[in-house]
């Protein structure tokens, strides 16, 4: 009686989970677009480690420096 139950009980679960994924929405074929591009995200990185560099900042100080640097895109600030 129990050995019923569960393989009832399992193949009840089996088929609400397969229906669940396929009423899932499919991700859209097309990427959205990006921010910048890696090779611009790179620049910038670089163009901020060398103003934070020749600002003589290490730890702490460089990397807040470096981020902030990088949010205004590589702008001096």
């Amino acid at each position: 009686m129990r050995l019923s139950q569960t393989i009832t009980l399992s193949a009840i679960l089996v088929v609400l989970g397969s229906g669940m994924s396929l009423a899932q929405s499919p991700k859209p074929d097309t990427p959205a677009p990006a921010a910048a591009s890696d090779t611009d995200k790179k620049a910038i990185s670089k163009e901020c480690s060398a103003q934070a560099t020749a600002k003589g900042l290490r730890g702490k100080e460089r990397k807040k420096f470096r981020a902030d640097c990088k949010k205004s895109g590589g702008k001096p600030g």
